[in-house]
Formats: C-alpha cells, structure tokens, sequence
C-alpha cells in the first residue's frame, strides 16, 4: 500500500475496533444486471481489500457482518450461494490471513451451519488462534439480541450455580459473556447503502460507536472511501456523555 494512500488518515488516532455491515450487494446485482450470487461474490472481492488495509494500518479489530440469524430466510439460491462463498473464502485466503497474523473469530451461533462451512469456519479459528495481529470478528447465523439472550442465560447458570452473586454483576460481566470478549468496545461503525439502522448488529458493542453511513452499495465501497470513513471518524469530538469546559 502507498504511502500516499495512507496520507489522510492520522496513525496516532486510529479506531481499535470497527465494524462493518456490508449492505447492498443485492442493489448492486440488480442494478448491474447480474445474479444476486454475483452480487455477493463482488462484495467478497471488496472485503479481502478491507481486511488487507485494516491490518495494514495496524487496526486491532475488525468486525464484519456476514450472515444474519433472518437472513435464513432468503430464497434458497441466495443462501446457498452465501453458504458457497464461505467455503471459497476461506479456502482462498488462510494462507494470506495467516502470513498476517490475522486471528479469525466467529461471532453467532455457527453450529446451525451446514457441516462443510461449520469445519471450515472451526479450521479457521483453530489455525489462526495464535495469531496476534488484527482480530477478524466474522459474525455469521449472528442477532444481536439472540446474542443478549445467551449472555443473560449464561450469567443467570453462574448465580443459580453459586458462581457469583447477582450484586458481584457489573458492565464488565456482561461483556466477558458476549461473543466479543475481550475487545474493545467499538469505536466506528460503517454501513454502506445509505440505510440508517444497526440492523441487529452488535447492539451492546455500539454503545458509544461513531455511525459513518456511505451511500455507496458495497462493492462499489473502495479503499479510499474505506479510509475516508476512518478519516471522518477521526474529525468527531467523542465525549462518551460528558461535557467539554
């Protein structure tokens, strides 16, 4: 990567952890006359220089959101054909991610995955779990709120258990049981598309996050535009509920 890529963006105030919701492929195949499969396939293409630049620019984590728990839904074709990529992509690019140092984790529930992308996804934990570079959060069959759901279950085992006592819970119990454990809050959320909503996404994560929202379609979201996000992120005055004097 160029220096003069790089330029606008200022090293000494980078987001530890961004997140991403890769929004219209599916407007980008329609408007591009192809199929939606195609249209998945080119915000593939688009994520692999995502993840290059954001370990580049020694960005600690990097959460994408790939596959909801309602994306179920969707026509058949559409889902085999994002159960399809899973496999390319990980088969294409563990070697790159491991040379990177690059530690991929899973965020939802993978289990409910068809066999073949439920080992690939295990494999590709397990093989990059010493790496100590750019964390890789993937969340896939992944809500929000199902997330809250299991965080609340599993403290409430702890106290039914003698584990702890409901006065020892803090805000940092809470975050110890969510599938994020361990990372910093988010500090910059991108949507691309132009829509304006999480979607279900991280909700407790984002509690303090900066919303940048391009209204280009996802596979036409470039690197630059990429470090254009981090740059208007580097321009808000964060002040987490206080007051500047």
């Amino acid at each position: 990567m160029s220096n003069a890529a790089l330029a606008p963006i200022d090293m000494n105030k980078l987001p530890k952890h961004i997140a991403v919701i890769m929004d219209g492929n599916g407007r980008w195949a329609k408007k591009n006359k192809v199929k939606i499969a195609l249209g998945h396939r080119a915000g593939t293409e688009n994520l692999r220089e995502i993840i290059r630049s954001s370990s580049d620019l020694g960005i600690e984590a990097l959460s994408i959101f790939a596959f909801s728990t309602e994306n179920w839904s969707r026509p058949k074709v559409e889902v085999d054909a994002l159960m399809q990529l899973i496999l390319e992509f990980f088969s294409s690019e563990i070697d790159e991610l491991c040379e990177k140092k690059v530690r991929i984790t899973m965020l939802g529930d993978i289990t409910q995955l068809p066999e073949r992308q439920l080992l690939a996804l295990r494999e590709a934990e397990d093989r990059t779990r010493e790496n100590g570079g750019l964390r890789l959060n993937i969340a896939i069959n992944y809500g929000a709120r199902a997330e809250m759901v299991r965080m609340v279950k599993q403290i409430a085992e702890k106290v039914q258990a003698g584990e702890i006592s409901l006065d020892s819970i803090t805000e940092d119990t809470l975050s110890s049981h969510l599938y994020t454990a361990g990372l910093p809050q988010i500090d910059l959320l991108i949507r691309t598309s132009g829509e304006l909503r999480l979607s279900n996404f991280l909700l407790y994560q984002c509690a303090y996050a900066e919303f940048v929202f391009p209204p280009m379609l996802w596979p036409d979201y470039s690197l630059k535009d990429y470090h254009e996000s981090i740059c208007e992120f580097q321009k808000r005055k964060r002040r987490f509920g206080s007051r500047e004097e």
